[in-house]
């Protein structure tokens, strides 16, 4: 992954599913949707598999990296795979610290305070802050005041709504997951409502 890239459009995509789906669809659709970057969460359905689909549907199309990497032999999984950036839903000072070696950004996850400065020192590219749904937007705000340094990526309860909201309150970056890639959307191929919903949530932001 290209950080810097991932900034231009700072929105990443979180798909929890199993193996079940139909990933080259699903791939097409979020390529069509404007969206460029997606995580597949390592408790997935035989995760490695549906990361080694992604990558070869999207052939460089979108970025595509593994999330709730949990230990460094989780991602071990997920690097070979084909992943190229990895998420965490905590601090785990072992993935970070092999992460740095590899050069592979790495976003730790945090809530409070104490846990937002421990994952930044240790070599986050952005400290994920989840869920970020409990106190919204004002949190990353109340954040950022003695951590203006800082980047920030809110994850959990990001709607067409607040996502504005989260970027002027000082996030550098937000993630959404099942509020757009529902269960019952992907086991029906409902690909048209997951664009729509993704292209809200790109429009709002874009505004």
């Amino acid at each position: 992954m290209d950080v810097k890239k991932f900034k231009e459009l700072p929105i990443l995509g979180i798909l929890r599913c199993d193996a079940s789906v139909a990933m080259e669809e699903l791939v097409e659709t979020i390529v069509s949707s404007g969206l460029k970057t997606i995580e597949i969460a390592m408790n997935s359905g035989n995760a490695s598999d549906l990361i080694r689909r992604a990558v070869k549907a999207s052939a460089g199309r979108i970025t595509i990296g593994a999330g709730t990497v949990l230990d460094t032999d989780i991602l071990s999984k997920a690097l070979d795979a084909g992943a190229t950036f990895i998420v965490m839903p905590t601090l785990v000072v072992d993935v970070v610290e092999r992460c740095r070696r590899a050069s592979v950004p790495v976003f730790p996850g945090a809530f409070t305070p104490q846990e937002v400065f421990d994952a930044w020192n240790a070599g986050a590219a952005m400290v994920k802050v989840f869920p970020a749904a409990m106190f919204g937007p004002s949190y990353i705000k109340e954040l950022k005041a003695p951590f203006d340094k800082v980047e920030l990526l809110a994850c959990g309860g990001i709607t067409p709504e607040n996502i504005r909201t989260y970027f002027a309150n000082g996030a550098s970056a937000v993630a959404f997951g099942a509020s757009v890639f529902k269960k019952e959307w992907l086991l029906k191929r409902d690909f048209a409502n997951i664009e729509r919903s993704i292209k809200e949530l790109l429009t709002n932001h874009a505004r």
